[in-house]
């Protein structure tokens, strides 16, 4: 069978049903490209978010760019990509060719209400998946809990107090303290 079909109508329908951006969109891609269709692993899925987090582009678009290219090489790659973004594109261009402003009529403003709900969920759910799914792969839990506890304080703490930190420094930052904490003490271990 032909991938390039299947692509284009697995990304269409996350790029579809997805409100709320990237990390709304997460959940569905674990569930359609790893726990459905196992196009990519759990893995790959972690690497490709924090990839697409330094990177250019949304997170969404990148994971269907690189499963795309993983299944079906430049065309899987461009199909893929299609599929994910053809939906909203389409979605946008009715909503501003026939409503001047969607929000005003109270039935739009009140699902969105409702979505907005669904959407702090996925993004929660995300979150829990990808932290369960790392600490399975992390050689010693108290220090990735520790890792992931002292991190969620402090940024917690800087949106609670309103300072503004970039998430790129937050990422650099992480990088570093893992390569400190995990990294380091295997070198030192393999020298002696």
């Amino acid at each position: 069978m032909n991938i390039l079909p299947e692509l284009f109508l697995t990304f269409a329908k996350v790029g579809a049903f997805t409100f709320g951006g990237g990390y709304a969109m997460i959940s569905l891609l674990d569930h359609e490209c790893v726990e459905k269709k196992r196009w990519i692993t759990s893995d790959e899925l972690m690497d490709v978010t924090v990839v697409a987090e330094s990177t250019p582009g949304p997170i969404a678009i990148n994971c269907a760019t690189y499963t795309g290219y993983k299944k079906a090489g430049l065309p899987g790659a461009i199909i893929a990509t299609l599929g994910m973004v053809l939906p909203s594109f389409l979605i946008i261009l009715i909503v501003s060719a026939f409503f001047e402003n969607l929000l005003s009529y109270p039935l739009a403003a009140n699902a969105f209400k409702g979505i907005r709900i669904a959407v702090a969920i996925l993004i929660m759910q995300a979150a829990i998946k990808m932290i369960k799914k790392m600490l399975k792969k992390t050689p010693s839990k108290p220090m990735s809990i520790a890792f992931i506890a002292v991190f969620f304080a402090v940024v917690l703490t800087l949106d609670l107090l309103g300072i503004h930190f970039s998430t790129i420094y937050l990422i650099l930052i992480a990088g570093v303290l893992g390569f400190c904490l995990y990294a380091l003490p295997k070198r030192k271990g393999a020298q002696k």
